[in-house]
């Protein structure tokens, strides 16, 4: 090969070169009523626009007995920086849901929402309707910069306020610039003769893959701020944020049997003003979008650009960019991750009601109509409601005088706080029917079996006690599993890989400890863990950190597993 030949590249980054800024052939597929799918090149595209195509995989044998094509739907995935919407908009969400897609409203682990059986002629009223609440889809999928997360609450302090606010300024500065959105979705016109279209941060071939950005204020690390390709640590000072701490290389995904791919969390590389953070994440975009692989979508996330040339490397490009040096970490502590249920109060004695949301599902099911409930809070409550990272959901601002109407419409739709402390800390993504990488159940299986392992937990008075556990259908992470004291990875129709030894603060990863366990298999294997770990366990021992010092997973140093914050406790 020549010297000159032209760098390798996926099939994905061509297909992104000749999309004309994300257009594709999208408009001429949407009009094409011969099926309900779009063009497979398109479907690359729509992921910049916020839509995945899916098709529902229970179907899939029967439809093709009777060879019809695939029960092919969409889903859609809204941009919230911070997760808060408006009670007016929670109401649109929620009709959205009934109109357009399969009547459930599903809370990411991105502090988002998203829609799920959206079918092809209803894709641009519903993204309209989306628009006309005054929320978008704009880059919650793509290779782009998505949904900015943060500390869950913004009405519990001025610093968390201040945490949100720059959840949404950081979203908006890394947002794509290209009309191709509007145009497709929202029926606006390009001017012809108009200017360039160009997208200054981006360029026309974007990231070399998905980007994330995390925003935790200690001591709570609600959103795994080391799972992301940036993760930002807030500095409180007399109340406000005076910065952040900077932390680079996060991720989830990997891919079974490729041992070239893993999990990791992202490392410090140093601090910087409040005023400064906007453009450090600019930076450090600029530095993965311009050396970033993009032959190989397995290994184009940022972390592995990291792992290839090192921090000191990555940390010199942005600081070159940047034209100043990032100050040195500042000292801070994490107690844990999770959400607090239940009702806290602020310093003006207003509440905030946190609600488990089991696998982030808003539907009326038998025992809790979680989706009419939170419509009928919806219709009376006065401040917020946002979603947090771990699916779930606060009812914000409840002044004193509103509280009793609050909990009698809880009561009323049979919305509860679970007692368990295994089940209120689980979460599960997707994976069947709908998404088309997974290899095993997760959010339609994990309640079942956190209920088999809740009869063991009781048995060794366990039930109360808050152990971490997360399920995924496939090994991309979605659900973050390996952040959890046990995660459960899917390998094949009921078969998992079983994870143990993360800390329940969300500061080190955890270790393979089984492969390809069934039900059976994981209840034989857990069960005398929460028993010996009931016997044996040292006065405020996690049983993450028990499930290290018994010797179940090796604690080991790689880098990629095992990271610890810089040391001097609690931040300032």
């Amino acid at each position: 090969m020549s010297d000159n030949a032209p760098p390798a590249r996926s099939q994905v980054e061509i297909i992104k070169e000749r999309s004309r800024f994300l257009r594709g052939t999208i408009a001429e597929g949407l009009r094409d009523s011969s099926t309900g799918a779009l063009a497979e090149d398109d479907t690359q595209l729509t992921k910049f626009h916020g839509i995945y195509q899916q098709d529902d995989r229970d179907l899939r044998p029967e439809r093709a007995r009777k060879k019809l094509e695939k029960a092919f739907s969409f889903m859609a995935r809204l941009r919230i920086p911070g997760g808060v919407v408006t009670p007016a908009q929670w109401l649109a969400l929620d009709r959205i849901a009934g109109l357009r897609a399969n009547g459930t409203i599903r809370i990411t682990t991105r502090q988002t929402v998203q829609f799920h059986g959206i079918i092809k002629s209803n894709l641009r009223q519903t993204l309209q309707e989306i628009n006309a609440a005054l929320l978008d889809t704009i880059a919650a999928c793509g290779d782009v910069n998505r949904n900015v997360i943060a500390t869950a609450n913004p009405y519990e302090s001025r610093a968390h306020a201040e945490v949100v606010a720059a959840a949404h300024a950081i979203s908006a500065h890394l947002m794509p610039r290209g009309r191709a959105y509007h145009e497709l979705w929202l029926d606006d016109e390009l001017v012809a003769g108009g200017e360039r279209e160009d997208e200054p941060i981006y360029g026309a071939l974007y990231l070399p893959r998905k980007f994330k950005i995390a925003i935790a204020v200690p001591p709570h690390n609600d959103v795994d701020v080391y799972a992301h390709d940036i993760g930002l640590i807030a500095t409180v000072q007399h109340g406000r944020v005076s910065g952040y701490n900077v932390l680079v290389g996060g991720g989830m995904g990997m891919t079974h049997g490729e041992p070239q791919t893993y999990p990791r969390l992202a490392e410090p590389i140093g601090w910087c003003r409040a005023d400064q953070v906007i453009d450090v994440c600019e930076k450090i975009v600029t530095v993965q979008r311009d050396f970033g692989n993009r032959a190989d979508r397995r290994q184009a996330r940022l972390k592995y650009l990291i792992a290839a040339r090192g921090l000191d490397w990555f940390q010199a490009r942005v600081e070159e960019r940047l034209g100043w040096h990032l100050a040195p970490m500042r000292p801070f502590a994490f107690v844990r991750t999770g959400d607090r249920p239940g009702w806290v109060e602020d310093a003006a004695g207003n509440g905030h009601f946190t609600l488990f949301v089991e696998n982030g599902r808003v539907a009326d099911r038998d025992g809790a109509a979680l989706r009419s409930g939170l419509a009928a809070i919806a219709r009376v409550h006065q401040g917020a409601l946002v979603m947090t990272t771990n699916q779930n959901i606060i009812i914000a601002g409840v002044a004193p005088a509103q509280r009793p109407v609050i909990d009698a419409l809880l009561a009323q739709h049979g919305m509860h706080n679970p007692d368990g402390g295994l089940r209120r800390n689980a979460m599960a993504c997707v994976a069947l029917p709908t998404c088309g990488l997974a290899l095993a159940e997760s959010e339609r299986y994990l309640p079942t079996l956190i209920t088999r392992l809740e009869s063991h937990l009781a048995e060794v008075g366990l039930s109360r006690d808050e152990i971490v556990i997360r399920m995924t259908g496939c090994p991309n992470g979605c659900a973050r599993p390996y952040l959890a004291e046990i995660g459960l990875v899917g390998r094949a129709p009921g078969l998992y890989n079983l994870y143990l030894g993360a800390a329940f603060d969300g500061t080190r990863m955890n270790r393979l400890y089984r492969k390809d366990l069934d039900e059976a298999g994981l209840i034989a294997t857990l069960a005398p863990m929460f028993a010996t770990y009931a016997r044996d366990r040292r006065e405020g021992e996690r049983f993450g950190d028990f499930a290290l010092r018994a010797g179940y997973v090796p604690a080991g140093d790689d880098p990629r597993y095992f990271h610890d914050p810089p040391a001097g406790g609690a931040q300032g």
